[in-house]
């Protein structure tokens, strides 16, 4: 941070947003809700329902392709957290990586051949791995450590209230128009988003508060007209909790991401191409619905109840999405069942940027912290959509469903058996900083 800068926010105080910057951020997550992950569950409805085995798509073919996707944007990851930590540009890093969503997305209808359909999801995929560092390292740099859990929630929230609102257009929406309504929807909301961007004021991000230093460490150094760069990337892999927490992440979405895609295609088969896509966006309404007042609960509580407990609920609750999937075909119980992801989602959403920033706070790589747990994270969601679409084709809808219950249950037994609670990490160096302390912890 520049003197300057430091200067015009008060030196080392705690920041202090206006509330036209604060309503940015709320617009911000709200339009981005939709624009952040592409096409979602709708690629698989597109692919199968408007395309279908005529040209070549099927649930096998379809999960590759969001395989494919997943793993680009893996990759990406990483790049992704380091290239937010660095920049001081982070409303033009977001504005470019929500048209080049849009763009790849939007160019869907017009081709038809596997490759191409797969390279411009893959576009998709690394852009969109920008946003879960660059959203939570903006909201860093604005509030502060001492705000951050509660803003992070207030985040989620407005994401999740974005997510239904558009899901549900999209929904009433396609029954008029079909499938292909969610493409005029996501490009209106793409604009929408770039807007809400600029509403918040390049300087009112703090960048050295975005990368996790505290204000201590940037005090000294603009004493000291210092210039330090923050903690090497191999620092990272000397954190083994912080490694845990990552295979965690990794066997949560290995569960979760196929859930609703397989869902999506059982209704597909149940009810028609003609109703899936209305169905599957009741389907996402009603979770949505349920994760907005879940993920405020989380950053209202986080820090009183500790993350390990809201962690576990979110494994337990996600197991138990799984089989009940199982009980019945009926198109009211599986989007009964679907409000489910709205407790588990909510949970992981809420909490994913808080565990990362008690485990890497004071090393200045916090957003590089997250791409790389992200990146075991995207690693478990890519393979997830083959992984059901195998044991859809091999043994049907129920066994896929049991087998994902099953890797969630995995999940709860290893958090609980091994992962620490990270909020005693944060107190143990807190203080008056929010419980921001100067060195991330490299052993559990």
């Amino acid at each position: 941070m520049s003197t300057t800068q430091a200067g015009a926010r008060g030196g080392t105080a705690d920041p202090a947003p206006t509330a036209k910057t604060l309503r940015g951020l709320d617009a911000l997550n709200f339009f981005l809700a939709d624009v952040r992950d592409g096409l979602g569950p709708y690629l698989a409805i597109y692919l199968i329902a408007v395309r279908g085995p005529d040209q070549g798509w099927n649930e096998a073919t379809t999960g590759l392709i969001m395989t494919i996707a997943g793993v680009a944007g893996l990759i990406a990851q990483t790049p992704a957290g380091v290239l937010i930590d660095g920049t001081n540009a982070k409303r033009a890093v977001v504005i470019a990586a929500a048209l080049a969503v849009t763009a790849s997305c939007l160019a869907l209808p017009f081709i038809g051949n596997f490759y191409l359909v797969a390279a411009t999801q893959s576009v998709a995929g690394v852009a969109g791995a920008i946003f879960p560092p660059a959203l939570a390292a903006i909201t860093l740099g604005i509030v502060g450590p001492k705000m951050f859990s509660r803003r992070i929630g207030r985040n989620e929230g407005f994401n999740h209230a974005g997510n239904a609102v558009s899901a549900a257009l999209a929904g009433g929406l396609a029954y008029f128009f079909g499938p292909v309504v969610v493409f005029w929807l996501m490009g209106g909301l793409a604009v929408c988003s770039v807007g809400a961007m600029l509403l918040v004021p390049a300087d009112a991000i703090d960048d050295d508060l975005a990368r996790g230093m505290t204000k201590e460490q940037e005090a000294a150094r603009d004493a000291a007209g210092k210039d330090d760069a923050p903690s090497g990337l191999a620092t990272l892999l000397k954190n083994k909790p912080l490694l845990l927490f990552a295979g965690l992440c990794a066997l949560f979405h290995l569960s979760n991401a196929a859930m609703l895609t397989s869902v999506g295609q059982l209704l597909t088969h149940l009810s028609g191409k003609d109703h899936a896509t209305s169905l599957i966006a009741i389907c996402i309404v009603a979770a949505q619905c349920v994760m907005v007042p879940v993920a405020m609960f989380v950053g209202a509580k986080a820090d009183a109840i500790g993350r390990k407990p809201i962690f576990l609920a979110a494994f337990g609750v996600l197991a138990l999405r799984g089989v009940l999937y199982t009980l019945s075909d009926n198109p009211f119980w599986l989007v009964g069942v679907q409000l489910l992801d709205g407790v588990g989602a909510g949970v992981y959403g809420a909490l994913f940027p808080v565990v990362v920033a008690d485990l890497t706070r004071g090393g200045g790589r916090f957003n590089a912290a997250q791409g790389a747990v992200a990146t075991a994270q995207g690693l478990g969601a890519a393979f997830s959509a083959t992984f059901a679409g195998l044991i859809i084709v091999s043994a049907g809808y129920s066994a896929a469903f049991l087998a994902l219950a099953a890797t969630a249950g995995l999940g709860f037994v290893l958090y609980l058996t091994l992962m620490p609670e990270t909020r005693d990490e944060a107190a143990v160096g807190g203080g008056s900083d929010g419980g921001m302390s100067s060195a991330m912890p490299a052993t559990a």
